[in-house]
């Protein structure tokens, strides 16, 4: 390293990846660890925080001591790179550290990790976070240690592998197990964490607690969802639209036009982000709070890898999958998308919406989005447009019956807002199929799905063959 680059990176000032140092202390250690647990850095030993030059005094064996005190007090051991220069006649000592292959270092049973300019200790459940990455791997692809197969509900993976199918993103054939092995969702007739997550007979270990405050300390209802992540997210989002108001837009036509307070597809997109990529090593619940003009989602776990809340507010950010299987599970039935287009979907879904505000930080040991308006959304369109409701035509019917043979446990609420019809419009098309036997709802509203039929010829309007889950 030249005098050159010495000189620009000190003139740059602390950053990510640069630190400055008058000795070679404990604190000193502990940037060479977190750098080592992050992208790698700089460590300048005889350089104030203020970036001025202070010199070091060098001796024969100043050096080899120094990495002598960096290896007796890392592990894994720690041996950095390090060079001499001497600015304004003055010693400097360079210690230049990679990112370390398997994470994370500890300097005396304590980890570090760095953000901005500073050191961050992590806690229990991010260094086991930073380790899977560093493999990786993710917790939910590791045997489910208190799970065997006769646990797992085979009604709940043949309706997953049913809609696997359907969404045609993968083709899922054989027996039920040989399906979930070729998503290691089983390994040597062991179910994976994911397996145990989304196809248990009984998920205890882990809450929703969604409820509707009128005050921060006034709760009106509230309900504890303990289910598998597919059916929490129904049930969850169930909750949620029970507790929203609706605005009526009377446009002189027969059909009146209902007007969610909320976008149903971005309040879906933000519970399916709580629930797949929450920290499930965190004893922590999944904790939805409706108030009058706000809802609030918070869920155990910090951001995820490199992610950061400045990246999120880009369209351009990369995310990546804590719960890797979880979040390759819901991708294959098209719950979610490419991984990290959720926020931009979100903020396309409230731009109809003037007054929606989309907040979101960090909050202690989790992640907490809120949604937000000043004024509930009333009309449909600008008032100076005018207004038609969509009627129910031949094309809604066979757009419906595209929608529920794409995805059989859609909700009257998804129909609605994909068709651009109320929910009475869908309901009303719904019976009329019941009647002509080409529909038909097998279970209950909560744990059931749709089957289609064909008609007397055998065939679905627009040419399509009826098909039976």
């Amino acid at each position: 390293m030249n005098e050159e680059t010495i000189l620009n990176l000190i003139k740059k000032g602390e950053s990510e990846t640069v630190e400055f140092k008058s000795t070679l202390d404990q604190a000193a250690i502990e940037t060479i660890a977190a750098f080592a647990n992050t992208k790698g850095g700089y460590v300048f030993v005889g350089v104030a925080d203020s970036g001025k030059i202070v010199g070091v005094q060098l001796g024969n064996e100043t050096i080899p001591q120094w990495l002598n005190q960096i290896k007796t007090n890392t592990f894994p051991t720690l041996i950095p790179d390090v060079a001499t220069a001497a600015i304004d006649q003055k010693d400097v000592v360079i210690f230049m550290v990679g990112e370390f292959p398997i994470k994370p270092v500890a300097v005396r049973g304590k980890y570090f990790k760095r953000v901005e300019n500073s050191n961050h200790q992590l806690s229990p459940s991010e260094i086991s976070n930073l380790h899977l990455q560093s493999l990786q791997l993710s917790w939910d692809s590791y045997p489910a240690h208190d799970a065997t197969l006769d646990d797992l509900d085979v009604i709940k993976i043949e309706r997953f592998i049913s809609r696997v199918n359907a969404a045609g993103r993968f083709v899922l054939g054989g027996s039920w197990q040989e399906s979930l092995e070729k998503l290691d969702l089983i390994r040597e007739n062991k179910p994976a964490n994911a397996a145990k997550l989304l196809f248990a007979k009984e998920l205890k270990q882990y809450s929703i607690h969604v409820g509707r405050f009128k005050t921060p300390s006034m709760i009106i209802d509230d309900k504890m969802i303990k289910n598998t992540l597919y059916e929490a997210v129904e049930e969850t989002i169930r909750f949620i639209i029970s507790h929203l108001k609706v605005a009526f837009e009377f446009t002189g036509e027969i059909q009146r036009t209902e007007i969610f307070e909320y976008s149903l597809p971005a309040l879906r997109e933000l519970v399916l982000n709580a629930i797949v990529h929450r920290d499930y090593t965190s004893p922590v619940d999944v904790q939805i709070k409706i108030f009058d003009q706000e809802i609030t989602i918070f869920n155990p776990g910090k951001l995820y890898g490199d992610v950061t809340i400045e990246k999120l507010k880009t369209d351009t950010y990369q995310s990546r999958a804590r719960n890797k299987l979880v979040a390759e599970a819901f991708y294959l039935t098209k719950d979610i998308e490419k991984y990290g287009s959720g926020y931009i979907r979100v903020r396309e879904e409230i731009k109809s919406y003037p007054t929606m505000r989309f907040d979101y930080e960090e909050s202690g040991d989790g992640y907490l989005v809120t949604l937000g308006y000043s004024q509930q959304k009333t009309v449909t369109t600008p008032k100076t447009t005018p207004v038609t409701t969509p009627k129910t035509t031949p094309k809604t019917r066979d757009r419906l019956l595209e929608l529920i043979t794409e995805n059989n446990q859609i909700t009257r609420e998804e129909l609605s807002e994909q068709l651009g019809i109320g929910i009475n419009g869908v309901k009303q098309q719904i019976l009329k199929l019941k009647k002509e036997g080409i529909l038909e709802r097998v279970g209950d509203n909560r744990t059931g799905f749709w089957k289609t039929r064909g008609e007397i010829g055998g065939r679905l309007p627009g040419g399509k063959t009826g098909t039976t889950p």
